[in-house]
């Protein structure tokens, strides 16, 4: 039987910039200690507030990676 499985989990990127830099944040950190990430899915996006301005972009991510019951 052939297939794949995969487990996902969630992460939160931040980032003083931009909600697309949170989320290169986030993937990049993910890429040191897990293999074969497959999919990311924005759940959420927001930001933080001081003082009535934008002080950080958050992203919460779904990220997918191939599971290797070997590993």
């Amino acid at each position: 039987m052939s297939g794949s499985v995969y487990k996902i989990i969630e992460l939160v990127g931040t980032s003083p910039e931009s909600w697309e830099d949170a989320t290169s944040k986030a993937i990049e950190a993910a890429a040191h200690t897990l293999q074969d990430l497959r999919i990311a899915e924005l759940v959420k996006a927001d930001v933080r507030l001081e003082d009535n301005q934008i002080v950080e972009y958050r992203v919460k991510l779904a990220v997918s990676f191939k599971y290797h019951p070997e590993l």
